[in-house]
């Protein structure tokens, strides 16, 4: 078995497109932001943040963010943002909240 810990596993540099990074890597990118994966739906991930929470689904072509009841009346938020960008322009979108 393998492990996938940031200690074990070298990222690129945050600048690097989220394309140019494996699978594994993006996983444990994810665990280091405290996200957790998805039992039923391993695309998917779950963070809690004190403010906010939010769904993460890594789809075919992009990364897409819901915050779960976001806006007045209990509606969700969506975004989506291409593998392209980089790895610190996605965590920056996506982890500074709705």
């Amino acid at each position: 078995m393998y492990d996938y810990s940031l200690e074990s596993m070298t990222l690129p540099p945050a600048d690097t497109p989220l394309y140019n990074h494996s699978l594994n890597m993006v996983e444990t990118w994810l665990k280091s932001k405290n996200c957790r994966q998805d039992s039923q739906k391993l695309n998917n991930w779950l963070v809690q943040c004190r403010d906010w929470q939010a769904e993460i689904s890594m789809d075919i072509e992009e990364i897409r963010v819901r915050y779960i009841n976001a806006l007045s009346g209990n509606k969700d938020v969506n975004r989506a943002f291409p593998y392209s960008l980089s790895r610190k322009d996605i965590e920056d979108a996506i982890f500074t909240g709705p």
